[in-house]
């Protein structure tokens, strides 16, 4: 049994459930494409090697973490190009996780398993559709281009890892050097209704808090992974997402099972819909009307 340091790159498909269900044969050539397309050159070129694909999920290692994250936003920037061929609705968001850590390879088929591997799964799902999140390990090894930038994601007490991890985002740095903190109105929303059994929801958002939260507030039923818990089970771990857009509110899906709505209009994954006091947000089969407090 061999173990060897590795750069791990782990890959899911955000709403696959969704989107096999609605149109199966086009989903899973759309899927085949993206790897032979997509993954497999920007593995290539990062001198990496795809580990294997089970279902939409992907797993490749690296030598260093600079490749692999440098791997990891070729995937992302490919894929944007890629999905420009397609329908709104088909689109393909990966979520992309990256950890460096310990792996013992199977000398049989050269699969990977161990620790390492299994963070770099638990950190993919605290990523954003179309995003990459990464390990602080991993962060503190790699220097962006300067077009990225890395955004504290927090602590996260992940499942089955006894240790808490603090994850960060790799996203666009769009905000210019000196640019002035938004101020944003002392306001706060309730968030409140029913499940279809009748049973009350509840919780509380103040938008000002939102400023210092560049990441977004995370909507699910996963008390480890969101700051909003939701605990229905048509509510997904990772659900949705609260952020502001200027001073004003908005709310995206993060590729949930059972779908988020306002107003009765059904969200696409990762396209984000604003929100205001008076709406209603559907999250699965949870309807949360939306008032000042």
């Amino acid at each position: 049994m061999q173990r060897r340091l590795a750069a791990i790159v782990h890959a899911d498909l955000a709403g696959f459930t969704r989107m096999m269900e609605g149109a199966e044969t086009r989903t899973f050539r759309h899927l085949k494409s993206a790897q032979i397309e997509v993954w497999r050159p920007a593995i290539d070129v990062g001198r990496g090697r795809l580990v294997g694909t089970a279902g939409d999920a992907m797993l490749a290692e690296f030598g260093s973490a600079v490749s692999a994250v440098g791997a990891a936003i070729d995937i992302q920037e490919r894929m944007a190009r890629f999905n420009e061929a397609l329908n709104e609705d088909q689109r393909m968001l990966f979520r992309i996780g990256v950890h460096l850590g310990e792996v013992i390879i199977d000398d049989e088929d050269q699969n990977i398993f161990g620790d390492g591997v299994n963070l770099a799964a638990r950190i993919q799902a605290i990523a954003e559709p179309g995003g990459i999140a990464v390990s602080r390990a991993v962060r503190d090894l790699v220097e962006l281009r300067v077009e990225y930038a890395f955004h504290d994601g927090g602590e996260h007490q992940l499942k089955n890892v006894s240790r808490s991890v603090q994850v960060f985002h790799v996203r666009p740095a769009r905000q210019a050097p000196g640019t002035t903190t938004r101020m944003v109105p002392q306001i706060t929303l309730r968030f409140e209704g029913p499940d279809s059994a009748g049973r009350k929801h509840l919780f509380e958002v103040a938008l000002d808090k939102l400023v210092g939260q560049p990441q977004g507030l995370f909507i699910g039923r996963g008390a480890d992974q969101c700051e909003l818990v939701v605990p229905h089970p048509t509510v997904s771990r990772r659900h949705a997402k609260l952020s502001l857009a200027g001073e004003a509110l908005q709310v995206e899906d993060l590729g949930s099972t059972n779908g988020t709505a306002v107003n009765g209009v059904v969200l696409k994954a990762g396209a984000p819909m604003a929100l205001q006091a008076g709406s209603k947000l559907r999250l699965g089969d949870v309807e949360l009307l939306i008032q000042h407090i």
